[in-house]
């Protein structure tokens, strides 16, 4: 009985030991607090979750683990597993993904970003772009284009935009400089000081980040349709960390991508633009809109300069960069049936 007893023991053991090696965690850096900007990563938690019942979960921090200028970094070292970064808080760390930050790209919904990106992810440029990190692309954060939030006179044309300091980064910069406003690079977390302060007058972001940071709470002004372009925001993997997953696990993250990102969509067109009108209404924020031929003048001057100087750049630090730009261009026009 006593041997029997031992053996018992034995195998409880073994299987206590065996239970705890299939279990793993990942710790998952982001910033601010959860939004529609979030919505994929923690769908995503959710999914991993349930699929391996409990076994492999991601647990997501909102700015514990890392800043958010430096959560590329830290996947490069293994500080955590996942992060969420912009590509525009650092353009000469991933150069290659900035292509989708031009200004005036022509994106003009959430599926196209998504699909956009995802296609360009896959590109054997991008991937050694990111892989100087250990960083394995996963899944973009598709925002809607950019539009700016002010205090005091609205810029009621575009010439008046002339020495307006705009909180903007990337491509949305440069088409800010185009007409004569001082572009700011500042990260999502320092806006509603700078604003509130006076440092800035006006700060570029799509509407999830206008509620979420507050921008608007002493706001007077937003421009409805200047639409510069957007920022291209990945999700990624320490590559090192998801080579290590048991099969299982890491077809759980994989395999949960695309209904990650349906919800994502869904939750930002269904929940976040609902909100976005009444938000506006509620602290009598005026909407300034501007003239169709003023627009594209804007689009005139700024785009084509703009992609040119990228591709030069690009093409400088060794970039296959006008084929980025060129993948990038014809995926659109197919996605947009053209």
């Amino acid at each position: 009985m006593q041997k029997l007893l031992g053996c018992t023991t034995v195998a409880a053991i073994s299987l206590a030991f065996a239970t705890e090696a299939l279990a793993t965690e990942w710790n998952v850096s982001l910033w601010g607090k959860r939004r529609a900007f979030t919505e994929h990563v923690e769908k995503l938690a959710e999914l991993v979750s349930e699929k391996t019942n409990g076994e492999f979960t991601l647990n997501i921090s909102y700015g514990g683990l890392s800043n958010n200028r430096e959560n590329l970094d830290g996947i490069s070292i293994g500080a955590f597993e996942m992060a969420q970064f912009c590509a525009g808080y650092h353009r000469d760390k991933n150069p290659s993904i900035t292509v989708l930050e031009l200004p005036f790209l022509g994106v003009e919904t959430l599926e196209q970003e998504r699909e956009l990106s995802m296609a360009l992810y896959e590109l054997p440029a991008v991937k050694e772009d990111l892989g100087r990190w250990n960083a394995t692309l996963l899944m973009p954060s598709p925002m809607p284009q950019y539009n700016l939030v002010g205090m005091g006179e609205p810029p009621r044309s575009l010439e008046e935009f002339a020495g307006l300091s705009v909180r903007a980064t990337g491509g949305i910069g440069a088409a800010m400089e185009a007409v004569g406003a001082v572009p700011t690079s500042m990260s999502a977390t320092e806006v509603r000081q700078s604003l509130d302060s006076g440092v800035i007058t006006a700060a570029s972001f799509a509407p999830h980040a206008h509620m979420a940071f507050g921008t608007i709470e002493n706001a007077t002004w937003w421009t409805t349709n200047l639409n510069p372009g957007t920022v291209n925001c990945p999700v990624v993997a320490n590559t090192d960390a998801l080579n290590d997953l048991p099969d299982a696990h890491r077809d759980a993250l994989l395999g949960s991508i695309d209904e990650a990102l349906d919800h994502y969509v869904d939750y930002y067109t269904n929940e976040t633009m609902k909100a976005w009108g009444p938000a506006l209404d509620e602290r009598g924020i005026e909407r300034i809109s501007y003239d169709v031929d003023a627009l594209a003048a804007f689009e005139d001057a700024v785009a084509g300069p703009a992609a040119e100087a990228w591709i030069e750049d690009m093409s400088a630090r060794g970039l296959p960069a006008q084929e980025l730009y060129d993948f990038a261009t014809s995926k659109l026009a197919e996605l947009k049936g053209q």
